[in-house]
């Protein structure tokens, strides 16, 4: 009876083993993911949604720059879309979500 415990008492010791083995085995996968997360997923996402909310403010008069490097100041703010005049008398029309950067008017340039 003796020899039987201790190969019960083993087993189980193997069983706790196993389980701390798979333990430090994941441990650097979920590490590497947490880096990654506060690192590089998290920052993305909050410039991603400061994006998101300039384009939704943007408004009369505002300058803005689009997908294609135009730079040109907003005429007219439609749902979806904005007028920009690039140039006098030339104006465009630009889907919202094309918009890289929105500069407010209101703001002064640092070099004047």
């Amino acid at each position: 009876m003796t020899s039987s415990m201790v190969f019960a008492a083993a087993a189980g010791a193997a069983g706790e083993t196993n389980s701390a083995a798979f333990f430090v085995q994941i441990l650097p996968l979920l590490l590497i993911f947490v880096v990654f997360y506060v690192l590089l997923i998290r920052p993305q996402q909050k410039r991603a949604k400061e994006h998101q909310a300039k384009i939704e403010a943007v408004g009369k008069n505002d300058e803005v720059v689009t997908g294609g490097g135009l730079i040109g100041k907003v005429t007219k703010v439609a749902d979806d879309h904005v007028e920009v005049e690039l140039a006098p008398n030339v104006r465009v029309k630009a889907l919202k979500s094309t918009l890289a950067d929105v500069k407010s008017r209101a703001t002064k340039p640092a070099n004047d």
